[in-house]
């Protein structure tokens, strides 16, 4: 999978997410951006929002449970611009037991980009010439 970001102005960035899908994401003003969409870090909550809400949707399908109409809230702390914890906050609004919720919170636990937060994820940071487009 491939993502790349090229720049627009400041530091905008149009983002191209292999498979035909792109965002925008930028700084807010106070640090400098045009705030013109959601930062990096942002980014990443949304992330752990958005693969949070599945996991526990596709495992809660699996077993038949009705998890309703769920929210899933992120609430990241930052130490500057540094994301250093994230709160993760399961709603559903179906019938589940106590039983079902604590099943639910430890698959929430589970989902891919929680385990890239709170393992050990290989990032490589390498220098390639850019290709000139033909």
């Amino acid at each position: 999978m491939r993502v790349v970001a090229r720049r627009r102005e400041g530091y905008a960035h149009d983002v191209e997410i292999e498979g035909g899908h792109s965002l925008v994401s930028d700084e807010p003003e106070s640090a400098g951006g045009g705030d013109e969409g959601p930062s990096p870090t942002r980014l990443l909550a949304a992330s752990l929002a958005a693969c949070t809400a599945i996991t526990v949707e596709m495992y809660a399908d699996r077993k038949g449970w009705d998890v309703g109409a769920l929210e899933v809230d992120v609430d990241a702390t930052y130490e500057g611009h540094v994301p250093t914890s994230f709160d993760v906050i399961l709603r559903p609004t179906g019938e589940l037991s106590a039983e079902q919720m604590a099943k639910l919170r430890v698959i929430a636990g589970k989902c891919p980009v929680h385990k890239a937060l709170t393992g050990s994820t290989t990032v490589n940071v390498l220098e390639e010439p850019v290709r000139p487009e033909v």
